[in-house]
């Protein structure tokens, strides 16, 4: 079988990788250089599980720009482009899955398009409606940053915002190329399957502001949070997981998402959904407040990366830090290997991590680093589990 994947990001490269254990995949992205490096077996994401099968697996597998040949006689098309939050909309741009949808169409008959770019709900009902079609459903991808391949032969379940044969085809061509067994299936409508990806995330980012604010509490009274976090965690109705203290969410998913779900509630009376949203700004906002309040000449942010093994730093809750430090009137000096600008946010990069360290009197980490093991005296993180 046949299968187009649109987007070379996270989303649609591990897709592609994991479905071309079993079926042809061609991928379309608009970037020659991340085309050519998908054919050379190279990934252009910084991700081992992802690098080690394009280059170690048998993979039918092959990228392209050119998105009329990869429609050509594909059963499915699936769409990963980028739909970042808007906020002069105040809703995601869907405007490049829309443009594959109608492409996709426009080539074939037959092939059903799954969408698994998140979306507004309400969107493929609007999307089916205005092409008169029902072969278009949604498919929510539930994947750690870093491990976008290992969640997806390791799902926790599959959803699929539709209930006909080509959904439930495509349901068991994912859980035929997964590891795991007896995977939850779920088969939806529309829009509840667009409703699970962004309560999903939107309770995600709300645990990860309980447990911030959580850390503000404790930090402002001097107490231990790890003691309070370590006895809370017990309660099994709580439990010990995604409870590890940070300078905030970000990266692709969450800041976006938390705002479309919010933006979903304009009509509907609400308070939880705007607190989660505004509760990551300020615990960005106190990071900053405590930083300053140390007095430091030179602050450094070690890493804008979100999470160790991954290469993004798209909406990092540090640089919100970084910001509000700079505006302050403090040198802010960054070290991060996977940037290649001298400059970002107007504040200097720094290379050498020997030189970093020097200069700093302060180095604000989001998370734990062996690196800084030498300079710890000068480490500021709230990563007290030392978990990524």
């Amino acid at each position: 079988m046949k299968i187009a994947v649109f987007g070379i990001g996270y989303v649609g490269l591990s897709n592609a990788v994991l479905l071309a254990q079993n079926n042809t995949v061609v991928a379309v992205d608009l970037s020659q250089e991340r085309v050519d490096q998908i054919n050379a077996r190279v990934s252009p994401l910084e991700e081992a599980e992802l690098s080690e099968w394009l280059a170690t697996r048998e993979l039918d597998l092959s990228a392209t720009t050119d998105a009329t040949e990869a429609c050509a006689d594909a059963e499915f098309v699936i769409v990963a482009t980028p739909t970042d939050y808007d906020p002069k909309t105040d809703f995601f741009d869907t405007s490049s899955v829309e443009s594959v949808i109608a492409l996709a169409l426009g080539q074939s008959d037959t092939a059903s398009i799954v969408v698994k770019s998140t979306v507004p709900v309400g969107f493929v009902a609007r999307m089916r409606a205005l092409h008169n079609t029902d072969r278009i459903f949604f498919c929510p991808e539930f994947l750690r940053e870093g491990q976008a391949l290992h969640d997806n032969l390791h799902p926790s379940r599959i959803v699929v915002g539709a209930d006909s044969p080509a959904a439930h085809d495509f349901a068991r061509l994912m859980a035929e190329a997964a590891e795991a067994t007896d995977i939850p299936m779920l088969f939806t409508g529309p829009a509840e399957a667009e409703s699970i990806k962004l309560f999903a995330n939107t309770y995600l980012a709300l645990r990860v502001a309980f447990f911030n604010e959580l850390d503000s509490y404790a930090l402002s009274q001097d107490i231990d949070a790890y003691q309070i976090i370590e006895g809370i965690g017990l309660d099994p109705r709580i439990g010990t997981h995604y409870n590890n203290p940070s300078f905030g969410y970000g990266g692709y998913c969450l800041p976006k998402d938390t705002k479309q779900m919010l933006a979903n509630f304009s009509d509907v009376p609400q308070n939880l959904m705007r607190a989660v949203v505004q509760a990551n700004k300020t615990r960005k906002e106190y990071i900053a407040a405590h930083v300053i309040g140390m007095q430091p000449q030179t602050v450094g942010i070690h890493r804008l990366v979100m999470k160790s093994g991954s290469d993004n730093f798209r909406q990092s809750s540090v640089q919100g830090v970084i910001r509000d430090i700079r505006d302050a009137g403090i040198r802010v000096l960054i070290y991060e290997p996977a940037l290649e600008k001298k400059k970002f946010m107007a504040c200097e990069v720094v290379r050498d991590l020997d030189d970093f360290k020097a200069q700093c009197d302060v180095i604000v980490a989001n998370r734990a680093s062996e690196d800084l093991s030498d300079v710890a005296e000068k480490v500021f993180t709230r990563d007290i589990f030392g978990k990524s």
